[in-house]
């Protein structure tokens, strides 16, 4: 089979734009031209047309007489340099001044080269190849440069449709034995993170946080995709009372060579109302925090165990305890708390965690504070990764 070879864009034309009063001048120039076929002429002599002219052939190099009756050179080179659509094409200045005080003004009005006229037929034509390869490398740039603007802006649009989605399938605040507040903000470049909460039965509420690796849309829709399997409890054989069942099965259901390489932290719990028990479990993910009431020592609800996909016979545990009533409960992605500081080091999980033992507020003015301690260490309001934060209050 041959490979396939795409044709290279063919050169583009070299088009030089001659000013100057003297006729003959024009003619001599279009001889010393005349056998280079990817070169073409186009003469004026009349200075005060120069611009539009320019505008109408888009010339890759200006050549310009210095001495012309109702403009002076110097002064059109000026408006060459200000006028938008000739400001970067470049610009001799063919003179018979040899003076360097001379070239000295035509360089510092804007001139690109100075040859002192006629020069010789092989350097003029080197110069003006040059010089117009230099302008239609830049064209070329700016022209790359723009589409990747567009590219980035098509990219910024979707990534901003799909943070709105991921937002959007956010679960709304849980009111009643178990009260609810969370905050997210995605990332600059859309991370992988992704919550929920749903009671099971009247008595049973599953509660997960997970964290794709990787950011951007694919990631994105990872953790989409798993959090509505998570909330539709559509993996077969599975126990959703159990979290070692449930970090199995997602483990089982979601390989990362069948999802572009991506895995993903999870922590997963079962809340049981009746006994206040939580059972919980986790693959990779930060330890969640539990606050309890009456000044007892905080826990840190975390077991062993790699993230979610990254080896087909992984194995998860399980452990359990009780929340007495009026304790808190916050779990996050570490998005939270790796969060990069003016001089360069990271804020720090056990920073993160310090904070959680202040007095606390209700629900929403407690997830706001410490989003307003995130940004202040940060300094910005831009994360490098999503920040992701759900507590919840067993009352």
């Amino acid at each position: 089979m041959n490979p396939i070879v795409s044709n290279p864009a063919p050169p583009r034309p070299l088009t030089v734009l001659l000013i100057d009063d003297q006729p003959i001048v024009g003619e001599m120039v279009r001889r010393m031209l005349a056998g280079e076929t990817d070169i073409t002429l186009h003469y004026e002599s009349d200075p005060a047309r120069a611009l539009a002219r320019a505008e109408q052939v888009r010339p890759t190099v200006i050549l310009q007489d210095l001495v012309m009756p109702a403009v002076d050179g110097i002064t059109l080179a000026r408006q060459i340099r200000t006028h938008l659509a000739t400001s970067e094409i470049p610009l001799i200045v063919l003179s018979s001044k040899e003076e360097p005080k001379t070239k000295a003004e035509a360089f510092a009005n804007g001139a690109s080269d100075y040859l002192v006229k006629l020069p010789d037929r092989i350097e003029l034509i080197a110069r003006i190849r040059h010089h117009s390869r230099g302008y239609l490398n830049l064209i070329e740039r700016n022209e790359a440069f723009a589409a990747l603007q567009r590219t980035q802006e098509a990219l910024n649009r979707e990534l901003a449709e799909a943070a709105l989605y991921v937002r959007g399938i956010l679960p709304p605040p849980l009111s009643g034995r178990v009260t609810t507040a969370w905050e997210f903000i995605s990332s600059s470049s859309l991370g992988g993170d992704s919550f929920g909460h749903h009671w099971l039965d009247e008595d049973t509420l599953a509660i997960y946080l997970l964290d794709v690796c990787g950011h951007g849309v694919g990631a994105a829709l990872l953790a989409v995709s798993v959090v509505n399997v998570l909330r539709s409890q559509s993996l077969p054989r599975i126990d959703f009372r159990d979290p070692v069942s449930v970090l199995c099965g997602l483990n089982a259901a979601f390989p990362m060579e069948r999802h572009n390489n991506m895995n993903f932290t999870c922590w997963y719990g079962v809340y049981h109302a009746p006994t206040r028990t939580l059972r919980f479990g986790s693959g990779g993910h930060p330890p969640a925090v539990l606050i309890k009431a009456g000044g007892q020592p905080r826990e840190l609800l975390r077991t062993p165990g790699l993230s979610i996909g990254s080896l087909e016979d992984a194995r998860y545990l399980s452990n359990q305890t009780t929340v007495p009533p009026d304790s808190l409960l916050y779990i996050f992605s570490d998005g939270v708390y790796e969060i990069t500081k003016p001089d360069e080091s990271l804020y720090q999980l056990e920073e993160f965690i310090g904070l959680l033992s202040a007095p606390l507020a209700d629900g929403p003015a407690d997830v706001q504070r410490l989003l307003d301690v995130a940004r202040r260490v940060g300094k910005t309001d831009i994360f490098d990764d999503d920040y992701s934060l759900l507590r919840l209050h067993f009352t």
